[in-house]
């Protein structure tokens, strides 16, 4: 039996319950359960398709520093989050990636709702190779708190 592909499983939720009533609340404990860790800053996915993602967190304790912004580790978080959205919708059948490398700048005290947005265009992979794709978030102000790097190793998937 063929395991199933991450993009089409990903794409035919968010078709399915995006437009429901919730549905956007329902998909995105879809996400916090399937990525456990990434789940922990709550996110809420906004929009999704191929390739791109736009993903918020609101604020909280939970996710604070001891000096009352969202902690740069929980930044980092929702940035990869949705870096690996958009690729994962992204990746054509046969592909695969996985993330080596993620840096992440930080420009502005984090506080209040955050919203990251990542696009990544795939390019034609036919061995192992590394490319960069850009992560942002802004805070409610659309002021950039945040870019991080994340560099995916792509490549074609091997039979089994």
């Amino acid at each position: 039996m063929a395991t199933p592909n991450p993009a089409t499983t990903l794409r035919s939720a968010w078709g399915r319950l995006a437009p429901l009533p919730g549905g956007r609340r329902v998909f995105s404990w879809l996400i916090r359960w399937m990525v456990p860790y990434s789940g922990t800053t709550r996110p809420y996915v906004e929009e999704l398709s191929p390739g791109f993602v736009r993903v918020r967190m609101a604020d909280r304790r939970g996710i604070r520093n001891h000096l009352h912004s969202v902690h740069a580790v929980a930044l980092a978080n929702l940035a990869e989050l949705a870096s690996g959205l958009a690729m994962t919708t992204a990746l054509p059948p046969g592909i695969r990636g996985i993330v080596t490398r993620l840096t992440i700048d930080y420009t502005k005290k984090a506080r209040g709702t955050l919203t990251a947005t990542a696009r990544v265009t795939v390019p034609p992979i036919a061995a192992a190779e590394d490319h960069d794709f850009e992560s942002q978030v802004t805070d409610a102000s659309g002021d950039v708190v945040a870019t991080a790097t994340v560099r995916w190793r792509l490549a074609p998937t091997t039979p089994a």
